[in-house]
């Protein structure tokens, strides 16, 4: 243990823009990632409302059936295994809308109607869509819709008239805390930047947020020294024989096919099942963790659930009684598992096998 000289390293922006109906938060998400620059993927949950700005920008779009937690994360781990380097999420209140429901029905059905009980299944959710959003190896900008209430105020003639104001993002509390920076629109489409970590927009009023923006942020996000991706949790290793033959033979006794048909993709299913097979991990740290391991091997849709098993299984060790993730081993148990396969050695033949 040892302080070290902070230093700024590259960054991917997290950025997140609330207001209320008619404010521009897609437009304006849409500049902004404009400005970025990159290819740009957009979640659509508002019924393909963003495609109708499809004549002035050039993004790929999913419409989001699933407004699950789930359905976010499944929607965002296809955008980061096909690489788009902008991820828009337009918006992230349907999935808090659904997760409030969720939280009802298990209060009814569990609990007595007892919400409180019911949110210590809600809130792991909950931290799962944080984790995605985190991990996520891109630019975010997220949207959300604000409640919205009626006030007056004087116009130029010294009249009241009404006014339609935003209050707080509709998200889980606290959510603003996950944002490198958080932006109120207005119905006049003014930019009010509540939070700035960039330290060169706080506070600031900006007039029809633009690609402007999008550059500036560009600017500073890329300054600093390259640091890789997980880079502080990654702890090398050395495979031996014994261990390649262990990956393999847990593989072996549990090879089935997976089929969930809830799911697009098989991996995410078998890796739940796994999780819940080896109960080796605290379950308060279980899900951040399926996170983690999915975002990992997600490229193959071959592996089965004695892959699967196999890599969650060797994913973990055992440190002063807490079980860590290291990304290292699951990345050398992958290669175990698809140079066996390719060459079709068997466990005796492991030493030859070239990964």
């Amino acid at each position: 243990m040892e302080f070290q000289r902070a230093v700024k390293s590259k960054s991917k922006l997290r950025l997140a823009l609330f207001g209320p109906s008619g404010s521009g938060k897609t437009y304006s998400a849409l500049r902004i990632a404009t400005g970025l620059g990159g290819n740009i993927a957009l979640i659509d949950t508002e019924r393909d409302s963003a495609s109708l700005y499809a004549d002035r920008f050039a993004f790929d779009v999913l419409d989001l059936k699933d407004k699950s937690i789930d359905g976010y994360i499944e929607a965002i781990s296809l955008a980061e295994k096909e690489e788009y380097g902008v991820l828009i999420i337009d918006s992230l209140s349907h999935g808090w809308q659904e997760l409030l429901e969720e939280i009802d029905r298990i209060a009814k059905t569990k609990y007595r109607g007892n919400s409180w009980s019911a949110w210590q299944e809600g809130t792991p959710k909950q931290r799962k869509l944080v984790d995605a959003l985190l991990s996520f190896n891109g630019h975010i900008i997220a949207t959300m819709r604000s409640k919205t209430e009626w006030t007056t105020e004087a116009d130029d003639r010294g009249k009241n008239k009404p006014v339609r104001v935003g209050l707080a993002p509709e998200q889980g509390k606290g959510i603003e805390y996950e944002f490198t920076i958080l932006i109120e629109l207005s119905t006049e489409h003014i930019a009010h930047v509540i939070k700035d970590r960039t330290g060169r927009f706080q506070d600031r009023l900006i007039e029809n947020p633009s690609e402007q923006l999008g550059q500036e942020l560009l600017e500073w996000l890329s300054a600093g020294v390259e640091v890789p991706l997980h880079e502080e949790h990654i702890e090398e290793t050395t495979v031996s024989d014994e261990i390649k033959a262990k990956i393999l033979e847990v593989a072996a006794e549990k090879d089935k096919p997976v089929d969930d048909k809830r799911l697009k993709g098989a991996n995410d299913s078998a890796l739940k099942a796994v999780r819940d097979l080896l109960g080796t991990i605290p379950e308060e740290q279980r899900d951040s963790s399926v996170t983690m391991v999915i975002n990992y091997i997600f490229g193959d849709k071959e592996l089965s659930f004695g892959d699967c098993t196999a890599l969650y299984f060797w994913a973990y060790a055992s440190q002063n009684g807490e079980y860590v993730l290291k990304e290292a081993s699951i990345k050398e148990a992958h290669g175990i598992l698809l140079a066996a396969r390719e060459q079709q050695v068997s466990t005796d033949e492991l030493t030859e096998v070239e990964i």
